[in-house]
């Protein structure tokens, strides 16, 4: 509480005080902007893959600021860490196939559990994930699909299969897909009926022959983002395109004629976590916002905001239940057990980098 001093008398006293205390008080304040100058978040993320709102309150709340840099792609996050960026941020929102990568580069540093106290409302089965047993050195952030957005036609069934983009059908509708050869390869592979993550020579060839014979399809439009290609269905221009589930699902509740289909041969299911980067400058506020992040409330608006699913059980039971009974967003299970994370193929890699090459080269 503020104190008003009125008596002339007490008025001369406090400035004789004052003149006194004036050294100290400048130190202090010196303390302090020293002090909130530390309080900082640099956040290195997916544009548009957070609630502005949530920033807003994590800074207040916290007595934090948070500055926001973009990425759109993986690579281009890890080469600007490689390229003198490391020791500038604090978080990282990379895919779990890019976890080993991260790894191998020593770009990420493992987490203080003791800082994490909300950590056991994550689901069981995203914290043992393959690429970081115990949730070493990530926590599970958002989980989605790769399928199809589709624009219905009148008197024209869509099926609920990769034959909307593979089949050689006269009258199938324009199509795209996404630009990046796990993705396009591994649609092919699981319409071929194989793994998303096969290092087989022979079914990887026949994936590239299959994306070859697609590609001269009169109806084919080219490969594109996810982004490029919804954007292209949204305008009536194209029927299908190859899409991220989030941005599908949120387009068809503006566009009524337009759906998120999950191919019943299956697809990818994937997870995007967040990370600490190596010689982070505020690791501590770092494990508060990942603190942040895993509370119930917070974790179901994370998901209502970006339409995709949420790790966090504790989180189910503020999620709008329009969201839960969505089959895109929270698929049963009989299509996940067709679903598989896309995976660090290692030596394999190179075998699908020279494939696509090929495929985009006919």
């Amino acid at each position: 509480m503020k104190r008003v001093l009125t008596a002339a008398a007490t008025l001369v006293a406090a400035a004789a005080v004052a003149l006194l205390l004036a050294p100290a008080a400048q130190a202090q304040t010196q303390t302090q902007t020293q002090t909130q100058a530390e309080r900082q978040l640099n956040v290195f993320i997916w544009s548009e893959y957070i609630d502005p709102e949530l920033i807003t309150e994590f800074e207040k709340s916290r007595g934090v600021k948070v500055r926001m840099d973009f990425y759109e792609s993986n690579e281009e996050m890890i080469a600007k860490l490689q390229l003198g960026r490391q020791g500038v941020y604090d978080i990282i929102v990379p895919s779990t196939y890019f976890i080993p990568t991260l790894l191998n580069l020593e770009l990420i540093q493992p987490l203080d559990h003791a800082k994490l106290t909300n950590i056991d409302n994550l689901e069981p089965k995203f914290r043992n994930i393959e690429e970081d047993p115990s949730n070493r050195h990530v926590i599970p952030y958002q989980w989605g699909t790769s399928g199809l957005a589709v624009r219905s036609r009148p008197g024209i069934e869509t099926p609920k299969s990769w034959s909307i983009i593979f089949s050689d059908t006269a009258d199938k509708g324009n199509f795209i897909l996404f630009d990046t050869a796990r993705d396009a390869l591994g649609s092919a592979l699981k319409s071929l009926g194989h793994s998303y993550n096969s290092t087989d020579l022979k079914q990887i060839e026949a994936a590239g022959d299959l994306l070859t014979r697609t590609k001269r399809h009169p109806a084919f439009m080219g490969f594109d983002s996810g982004v490029g290609g919804l954007s292209k269905v949204m305008g009536g221009v194209a029927h299908a395109a190859q899409v991220y589930s989030g941005e599908a699902i949120k387009a068809s509740r503006e566009d009524a004629g337009l759906v998120y289909i999950i191919p019943e041969e299956g697809c990818e299911f994937w997870l995007d976590v967040l990370a600490i980067p190596k010689g982070a400058p505020n690791a501590d506020v770092a494990h508060e916002f990942l603190n942040y992040i895993m509370e119930p409330k917070v974790a179901a608006r994370l998901a209502t905001f970006n339409n995709y699913a949420t790790p966090n059980k504790s989180a189910i039971e503020f999620i709008p239940q329009e969201d839960l009974d969505n089959k895109g967003m929270y698929p049963p299970q009989e299509l996940l057990d067709k679903m598989e994370y896309m995976k660090d193929l290692a030596d394999a890699n190179r075998i699908f980098d020279e494939t696509w090459t090929i495929v985009k080269s006919r």
